[in-house]
C-alpha cells in the first residue's frame, strides 16, 4: 500500500493573527505572574527577585521597542533602550551576587 505525502498545513493571515494575540494574552498572565513572583522573593530574603524584577523590565523594553517599530517615535525607542539597560544590569547583578 502506497502512503500519501504528509501534508504540511498552510498558515494563513488568520492562523498568524491567532498566534499573535496568544503571544499577548500569555505575556498579560506572566507579567503579574512575575511580579508576584518578585515580591515573594523579596518577602523571603531570596536574591532572586533581581532576575525576577530584571524579567519585568525586559518585558517593558521589548513591547516599548515593539511600538518603536510601529509608530517610529524617537522616545518609545530612547525608553525602551533605557529599560533594556536596567533589565540587562539586574540581570549581571543577580548573576555576580549570591
Amino acid at each position: 500500500m502506497k502512503q500519501l505525502p504528509k501534508q504540511r498545513p498552510v498558515k494563513d493571515e488568520k492562523d498568524e493573527q491567532i498566534d499573535m494575540q496568544a503571544k499577548v494574552h500569555s505575556l498579560e498572565y506572566v507579567i503579574p505572574a512575575t511580579q508576584i513572583l518578585t515580591i515573594m522573593c523579596l518577602i523571603k530574603g531570596n536574591p532572586a527577585w533581581k532576575g525576577s524584577l530584571s524579567l519585568l523590565f525586559f518585558g517593558i523594553a521589548f513591547d516599548l521597542l515593539y511600538k518603536h517599530k510601529q509608530y517610529e517615535e524617537k522616545p518609545y525607542h530612547q525608553a525602551g533602550i533605557f529599560f533594556l539597560l536596567v533589565g540587562i544590569v539586574l540581570l549581571v547583578w543577580f548573576g555576580f551576587t549570591e
